[in-house]
């Protein structure tokens, strides 16, 4: 039986040396940007909803070169050393560099179709507002929804805090003109907020992919969770694949991990290893 040890960072293969490098240097750029010129790289290239007046295809791939904090790039850089040498040696860097890439976008594509699974009931009902004009389709939205805006949302706290009074006084008088008015045009700047809202960053779908890669080419390599117990890659992967699952489908409030870019990077590196099994081209 094998024990699964990582090489030195000098021994890295070119690849994965370089998405450590890369990564890291956004992660800078992402601080410096912020403190010095005040621009949040995390709008620009981060994924968010298609749709979205921030979204730009390219956020398919700039996306998964940003991080939101120290911990988040730790342990994904973490990941991707532990697991990524080993297989870049046995692919290559060519395939390696693939497998990574389509992992990761495809990790994107999975989010948005969950955000847009999510979204979409609501964004409906804002249309059906906006286009109807009457009280009883917002009372539906806002009995169905938590409005995500605070202090700190900038100009629209204080357009939500006008819509507030708009819609109380519906509440008591629903042939308000001039507050049914009101509270059309803030829905309409709600549903571009609420879009632009949905947004990821991380590397965390390609390294999910390059970790279910390891589990399935190394599947009796012992992984050490917490460096203390011992569990063969084939369970760690399977394991983690069914909490990342359920996390997902829970939706706890406040959890703001992407739980099924995670199992869209999994599921698109299983489809991709099975392709290349099929044509001979693995190994």
């Amino acid at each position: 039986m094998s024990y699964y040890q990582p090489s030195r960072f000098q021994l890295l293969p070119p690849v994965v040396k370089n998405l450590l490098i890369i990564n890291i240097l956004f992660f800078l750029a992402t601080i410096t940007f912020e403190t010095t010129f005040r621009i949040d790289l995390t709008k620009i290239l981060g994924l968010h909803y298609p749709g979205a007046s921030d979204f730009k295809p390219y956020q398919f791939v700039t996306y998964m070169f940003m991080h939101g904090g120290f911990a988040h790039i730790f342990f994904n850089m973490f990941a991707l050393w532990m697991f990524g040498n080993r297989i870049e040696y046995v692919w290559g860097g060519k395939r390696f560099l693939t497998f990574y890439m389509i992992t990761g976008i495809g990790a994107g594509i999975s989010y948005i179709i969950w955000i847009h699974f999510l979204l979409s009931p609501e964004l409906r009902l804002i249309d059906q507002f906006v286009q109807s004009h009457n009280p009883g389709d917002l009372e539906q939205f806002i009995a169905s929804h938590v409005f995500k805006i605070s202090q700190y949302s900038g100009e629209i706290w204080s357009q939500f805090q006008v819509f507030e009074q708009n819609y109380r006084t519906l509440s008591v008088q629903p042939g308000n003109v001039q507050a049914l008015n009101g509270a059309v045009e803030f829905m309409q700047q709600y549903k571009e907020f609420l879009m632009n809202q949905s947004v990821v960053v991380g590397a965390s779908g390609a390294v999910f992919g390059i970790l279910l890669a390891f589990g399935m080419m190394f599947p009796n390599e012992l992984i050490f969770i917490y460096f203390f117990f011992p569990l063969r890659a084939k369970y760690f992967v399977i394991l983690y694949g069914i909490f990342e699952l359920v996390e997902g489908v829970m939706n706890r409030p406040g959890n703001n991990i992407a739980h099924f870019a995670h199992l869209g990077g999994m599921l698109f590196g299983y489809l991709l290893i099975v392709y290349w099994k099929k044509k001979g081209e693995l190994y």
